[in-house]
C-alpha cells in the first residue's frame, strides 16, 4: 500500500508513511474501493483534493484486488496474520510452512485474537 500511495501526484512518503500509521492497510484499500474521501481527509495532513486524487489513481486497483480476494480467501489475511507470518519468517521458517500454520492457528482460534496468541499456537503446528 505504501508503493501505491507513492503512484499518486502529490503523495510522498512523508504523507504515505501518515496515512498508513492512521488506519491499516485493509481499511484503506477498503476506503478507497468504495470511494470514501471523507475517512481520507480525517487523516492529518491529507486535504479533499490530495484524498480524491488518491481516490481517482487507486480506485480502480482497489476494486481488482478485493475481487481477487474474495475468489481466493486462503491468500487473504488480516493485519494480525500477516505480523504473525512476519515474525515466523523472521524466526527462518519457510513461508509455505509459515503461512499453512498460521491458517491452521486461525482457524483454530476467535477472529479477533491477538498477534501473540496466533504465533503461540502457530508455533505448535510447526
Amino acid at each position: 500500500m505504501f508503493r501505491e500511495l507513492l503512484s499518486v501526484s502529490g503523495v510522498g512518503a512523508s504523507t504515505s508513511r501518515i496515512v498508513l500509521s492512521s488506519m491499516s492497510a485493509s481499511h484503506l484499500r477498503q476506503v478507497i474501493a468504495t470511494g470514501d474521501v471523507i475517512s481520507l481527509q480525517k487523516v492529518k495532513g491529507i486535504g479533499a483534493k490530495t484524498a480524491q486524487r488518491i481516490v481517482i489513481d487507486l480506485q480502480d486497483k482497489m476494486k481488482k484486488g478485493m475481487v481477487l480476494t474474495e475468489i481466493n480467501p486462503s491468500k487473504q489475511y488480516n493485519t494480525e496474520s500477516n505480523e504473525a507470518l512476519s515474525a515466523l519468517l523472521t524466526l527462518g521458517f519457510a513461508r509455505a510452512s509459515a503461512e499453512k500454520a498460521i491458517l491452521q492457528a486461525s482457524k483454530s482460534l476467535e477472529s479477533n485474537s491477538k498477534v501473540e496468541d496466533l504465533i503461540k499456537v502457530a508455533l505448535s503446528h510447526l
